[in-house]
């Protein structure tokens, strides 16, 4: 269980503290919001009425900031109150499609290029009042165009330089599709954050039968790229991991990316174990599904997918099905993107929540104290599993 350090109530904070959510983020941003207002109202602080801790026990910290549209799709950015002095913490979901705006009266829904020009307009806005800006931006804009191999653009690199360049000092995300990119700002501060603590207490809130061990449990890397993650968390739980790797046609190029040709297997035999496939992101869904049948015909037994992030990009269809045909068991993700009511509704979904880890993250920056302690998950993950093995549930 993620608990309030002491060790923060013991530093000044680096200025006032405040939550500006963007539209896309209204609800992780309330939550968020919750977490902090109740710490702080609680707390046992002595220093609170020193003059440094002034506006640090509010009943809110939430600041409003509105980008209204012209009929022509242009906007702008506003804030309802003064930031003079804060520490802002700025959430903004780059994957909320579900918002939209008037362009010559037809209805456009947001696309992530939307979202972020909006982020800058809210830092624009803010006007470089603040004491110190901090981009939480959970999904990284871009983060898939993270490298160049031919003659093309590197977006996400790009945009981290823009918002720097803007006075954002530091830059919170969670499972950054290559954590490489962060070279393009080296002298900011990036953090790509795990979101492996959530998924494995969602698990095993979930499931009240796992063996968690070797011989009946085994991790799975869908790609290449995601092996870290899968080596991380196997080592974490103990269990042993395998790995699939893409061939594809690189004679063919469809929707700007050569087609994969077979999923091929690498690892010890499966015959009768449970599975946890891990990626960052599940996008149309189709290459999870896929290294999911191949398992299924490999003799796996039940089979979990984690993914930081749900887009489903082409619906919920295939997942409904592979739910319905025996294929997959459970689909965790976490709410640090838009979720569809849909989607909270399917049997098979597991919510993870990430707001107290957000609650916590911040509230220890704005004391100008170390997170590093709160980016390793280890010791609370192996709490959790000691905890599900002694009892079969978490309380």
């Amino acid at each position: 269980m993620l608990q309030r350090s002491q060790r923060v109530l013991e530093t000044i904070p680096v200025g006032s503290l405040g939550l500006i959510p963007l539209k896309s983020s209204q609800q992780l941003g309330q939550q968020v919001n919750d977490y902090l207002v109740k710490w702080r109202h609680s707390s046992e602080l002595e220093h609170k009425s020193n003059i440094a801790f002034t506006g640090y026990e509010r009943d809110s910290y939430l600041i409003e900031a509105q980008t209204p549209r012209f009929g022509s799709g242009e906007a702008k950015g506003t804030l309802a109150d003064s930031v003079r002095g804060n520490d802002l913490y700025l959430l903004v979901d780059v994957c909320n499609y579900s918002l939209t705006y008037n362009l010559y009266g037809h209805t456009n829904h947001m696309s992530p290029d939307d979202h972020f020009q909006d982020l800058k307009r809210v830092i624009a806005a803010i006007g470089g009042k603040a004491r110190r800006i901090t981009v939480i931006m959970p999904y990284l804009y871009e983060s898939r165009q993270h490298k160049r191999t031919a003659r093309e653009s590197l977006d996400c690199a790009l945009a981290l330089q823009e918002l720097v360049e803007m006075g954002v000092e530091n830059i919170l995300t969670f499972e950054a599709h290559d954590p490489r990119v962060q070279n393009a700002i080296p002298l900011h501060g990036f953090e790509t954050i795990t979101s492996a603590y959530q998924m494995v207490k969602g698990l095993l809130g979930s499931v009240s039968d796992l063996q968690l061990d070797s011989e009946h449990m085994l991790v799975i890397s869908p790609d290449e790229g995601g092996m870290s993650r899968a080596v991380y968390l196997a080592n974490v739980l103990g269990l042993d991991m395998g790995m699939f790797y893409k061939r594809r046609d690189y004679t063919k190029l469809v929707k700007g990316r050569n087609p994969i040709i077979a999923h091929e297997f690498l690892g010890s035999d499966i015959e009768g174990k449970d599975m946890i496939i891990v990626d960052d992101m599940i996008s149309s869904g189709d290459s999870i599904l896929e290294v999911a049948n191949e398992l299924k015909a490999r003799k796996a037994n039940r089979i979990f997918v984690f993914s930081t992030f749900g887009l489903f990009t082409n619906g919920l269809d295939v997942f409904d099905k592979a739910y319905e045909d025996g294929v997959i068991s459970k689909v965790l993700t976490t709410n640090l993107i838009y979720q569809t009511p849909e989607l909270l509704e399917r049997p098979y979904y597991v919510n993870c929540d990430m707001s107290k880890y957000i609650a916590l993250l911040i509230d220890t920056l704005n004391h100008d104290v170390s997170i590093s302690e709160l980016l390793d998950p280890y010791e609370r993950i192996q709490a959790l599993v000691k905890k599900y093995q002694e009892s079969h549930s978490i309380l």
